[in-house]
């Protein structure tokens, strides 16, 4: 039974003073909002959910094409950055002072008190853009690993030689509707259950993969690799050689997508390799560890989901009652009593919005399933801006870092730099979606 609640908007903070001193009071931060129940337990959920994500699945086939020098070179130096500009990025939780400025919720919010103006609005588009195309790539990611369960007791009971046709297209139309209901999961408070069970799953296929690879190596099976990746008149052109480098960039740089959540949280294979090693069958045996793997996959995307578009719904359903505070529909919440969970809150703006853009993000990743040069699409189109500019620019404006000084012309150059690599990662996954849409035909079964 539903009850209308009074006509507040739950993205609508109330102020310090709307509170009486007293017991009301120990329950809010020094903002005045609830107070916050994370702990590092949680946001290392939510981190891992968001860092371990189908990137990592196409990293052996990345490394294939760059080869045993560049490969691990460029891992290691988009770790190295990454890591060094998060922290920067964390720094700027609070301004102007690190630890005892005010609040920034998002990451637009950070962007607004360093640097104002136009930087705010393409730091959105930037990030918002990047959210919505990731959670179009976990689509297909999590349609592929459906199928690969199916394929592969197909070639168990069959054998490899069968083709074993499978469409992921009822698979997206299964991932979709579980978001459909997670998706009313209001905001990253409620989601850190689902994070810690996509962590471990996260965990969980890593280290089968790494096994099954050690395992194959140890087996003294032959495994052609070179130390400059796939070989040019042998494997591919000098032309193909050239743009899947490029690619093989993106790929790896979509592998440490953090940088958009990071605020709203803390609020061995051959040339062969397959684009995604556990369901491009790069193994077949044993069959029902590789189900085992691919299943977790589906789980551990399913929050990962998640983790990714509650920011985008929070900032869809923020403006919006900002723009219309005195909207029924999109303000007001009514109390349902559900059996075996108890009082949801239900918000009819937030029920309609965030089912749409379930079913708008299944559709697009029906059209264009192609799960490598989307990724690295992804990753080289945010990489950049949300990575490396943003923070690079925030921390000199927090830390008023001289123009001209040494600190100031490699922080520069590092910006630079990773735009260079960015705009060529990019150039690569063009490319290889415009050869993958020459025969594409829509919805049709994919071998």
């Amino acid at each position: 039974m539903a009850k209308q609640m009074p006509k507040t908007s739950v993205f609508i903070e109330q102020s310090p003073g709307d509170y009486e001193n007293g017991d009301i009071q120990k329950n809010l931060d020094d903002d005045g909002r609830p107070k916050r129940t994370g702990t590092w337990v949680t946001a290392s959920a939510h981190i891992i959910t968001a860092v371990i994500g189908s990137g990592v699945l196409s990293l052996a086939w990345a490394i294939a094409q760059l080869g045993w020098v560049a490969g691990p070179a460029v891992l290691m130096a988009f770790s190295f950055i990454t890591y060094f500009t998060s922290t920067l990025l964390a720094d700027c939780y609070r301004a102007p002072d690190p630890v005892h400025g005010k609040r920034n919720y998002t990451y637009m919010d950070v962007v607004r008190a360093y640097l104002g103006g136009r930087k705010v609005q393409l730091c959105g588009l930037a990030q918002y853009a990047n959210l919505v195309g990731i959670t179009i790539g976990y689509t297909i990611t999590a349609s592929i690993s459906m199928v690969a369960v199916k394929r592969s007791n197909c070639f168990h009971k069959h054998g490899h030689h069968v083709k074993c046709q499978t469409s992921n297209y009822p698979f997206m139309v299964i991932f979709a509707c579980i978001q459909l209901v997670l998706s009313q999961i209001p905001n990253f408070d409620k989601l850190s259950w689902l994070s810690i069970v996509a962590a471990i799953m996260s965990f969980a296929y890593s280290s089968i993969g790494l096994g099954l690879s050690i395992a194959k190596v140890a087996g003294g099976e032959h495994v052609r690799t070179s130390l400059t990746g796939v070989t040019v008149g042998v494997d591919v052109s000098g032309s193909e050689k050239v743009w899947r480098t490029f690619q093989a960039i993106g790929d790896i740089a979509f592998a440490y997508a953090y940088s958009t959540v990071l605020i709203e949280i803390q609020a061995t294979f051959g040339n062969d390799a397959p684009g995604n090693f556990l369901t491009g069958f790069g193994f077949y045996e044993p069959f029902w560890l590789i189900d085992f793997a691919n299943i977790c996959i589906a789980i551990h995307l399913i929050g990962a989901y998640q983790v990714f578009a509650q920011p985008l719904f929070g900032f869809v359903e923020g403006w919006c009652s900002r723009n219309w505070p005195n909207s029924k529909f999109i303000t007001s919440e009514h109390a349902v009593d559900v059996p075996f969970y108890g009082i949801y809150y239900l918000n009819f703006f937030r029920l309609v919005w965030r089912t749409a853009y379930v079913i708008i993000t299944a559709v697009v990743a029906m059209i264009f399933p192609f799960f490598n040069d989307f990724l690295g699409l992804i990753g080289a189109g945010s990489f950049w801006p949300l990575t490396v500019y943003f923070p690079i620019e925030m921390h000199i404006a927090q830390s008023k870092t001289p123009k001209y000084s040494f600190r100031w012309i490699w922080l520069k150059i590092l910006s630079w730099v990773c735009l260079v690599v960015s705009l060529i990662a990019a150039a690569g996954s063009v490319q290889g979606l415009i050869q993958s849409l020459k025969t594409y035909k829509p919805f049709q079964t994919q071998e």
